[in-house]
């Protein structure tokens, strides 16, 4: 028989009860907690609604057409869509105005692929969906993407049950105790050797030639690089300022001689707001993420005899059936680990070296070690002029 229960920080009473597969569901019943019988009365009849619905395991539209009526009968409101499809689609909606266009990309990926997932379970109710339908996503996923890529799928499906706990929808999120899987051992990507980082550079075209010097004396990453703008760079100081795309920590980079002189070559802007690199800022504006500047960067290093060409490009649905696949051991990120390894072979310390690049670990140095921006100035006429 269905019973109910009252859970801290929810405001209605809770509906426990049995389905047709012996498992035991809760759901918010939509009636307040008041105190009083006739509201206690209401929540049971909602409570052994449910159970009736999930015991003759009704279609979708029948429970939603059912569980409406009783809703308005009792709250006097009509019911909010509480499908998982309808759901999910209201709160991508409202997303999309509240984070960044490549954090909204990734959620419109995730949860295009957890409702094809679910198929026809998608236009179930909310309170349908069990730990077990999440483990099975998990599973599914895990056969055809690595498990960092899986761990972020997974992490959505508890933000989106979570959105939908907190409007009352559901009373536990079937994601949240899911665990994640473990992640395989790091892949070290390694340096550049400097006769690589010129083989690159004879192969680049103007605007990537520019970029990979950027990266090279920077340290940042590539979004960051395709999105800096003039008026980041003080010449007059020699030091750029940006905020990293990845951590959004505010940084303040001396700019090495080499790569002052390489600014200066550059046409004048009319103003400050121009990118430095057009091309890949606008591919980066409209996609949301580097992928196709990734891409056309392994072109040329392949071009450069550093890594093989690719002999076709697999579409999305191709290469999620690779169940692991190898990442390059060297990328744009490796110039990152150059312009670290530089400096540290230049008798730089580690401290400093981190925080030229902004490396993650840096901030927890920056809470035992006070670096003066002049030692990090010194750090950079350090570097070698490959232009």
């Amino acid at each position: 028989m269905a019973s109910l229960r009252r859970v801290p920080k929810s405001p209605n009473y809770i509906a426990c009860f049995t389905g047709a597969d012996g498992k035991r569901y809760q759901r918010s019943t939509g009636v307040k907690v008041t105190g009083k019988v006739e509201a206690r009365r209401q929540a049971q009849k909602v409570a052994d609604e449910f159970e009736d619905i999930a015991r003759r395991k009704r279609n979708a539209q029948q429970v939603q057409r059912v569980f409406k009526d009783l809703y308005h009968e009792i709250t006097d409101t009509d019911l909010p869509n509480a499908t998982v499809k309808n759901f999910g689609d209201r709160w991508l909606k409202q997303k999309k105005a509240e984070v960044k266009p490549s954090t909204f990309i990734f959620y419109e990926g995730a949860y295009r692929r957890f409702i094809e997932f679910l198929n026809k379970q998608a236009e179930a109710a909310l309170f349908e969906i069990t730990r077990e339908d999440i483990l099975r996503w998990r599973e599914d996923q895990a056969e055809k993407v690595g498990p960092s890529t899986v761990n972020h799928r997974l992490k959505f499906t508890r933000m989106l049950f979570a959105a939908a706990k907190r409007e009352g929808l559901i009373a536990d999120n079937p994601a949240e105790d899911v665990p994640v899987l473990k992640r395989d051992a790091k892949s070290t990507r390694r340096p550049f050797t400097m006769d690589e980082v010129k083989a690159i550079l004879k192969m680049a075209d103007a605007e990537w030639r520019s970029m990979i010097l950027f990266g090279l004396y920077t340290g940042q990453r590539l979004g960051d690089i395709a999105q800096m703008t003039w008026e980041q760079i003080d010449k007059d100081a020699c030091e750029i300022r940006l905020q990293t795309g990845k951590t959004e920590r505010f940084q303040k980079i001396p700019i090495p001689p080499p790569l002052l002189k390489h600014i200066e070559s550059l046409p004048k802007p009319a103003h400050g707001q121009i990118p430095l690199h057009e091309r890949a800022e606008e591919i980066v504006s409209i996609q949301g993420k580097v992928g196709s500047l990734s891409i056309q960067f392994h072109k040329i290093m392949s071009d450069a005899g550093i890594v093989p060409k690719k002999t076709h490009r697999k579409s999305e649905e191709e290469s999620e059936k690779t169940s692991k696949r190898a990442v390059a051991k060297v990328s744009f990120h490796s110039l990152r680990h150059t312009t670290t390894s530089l400096l540290k072979n230049a008798g730089v310390s580690p401290a400093i070296a981190e925080e030229f690049v902004g490396h993650d670990s840096a901030e927890m140095n920056r809470i035992y070690t006070h670096i003066e921006f002049e030692s990090m100035k010194n750090a950079a006429k350090l570097l070698p002029d490959v232009c």
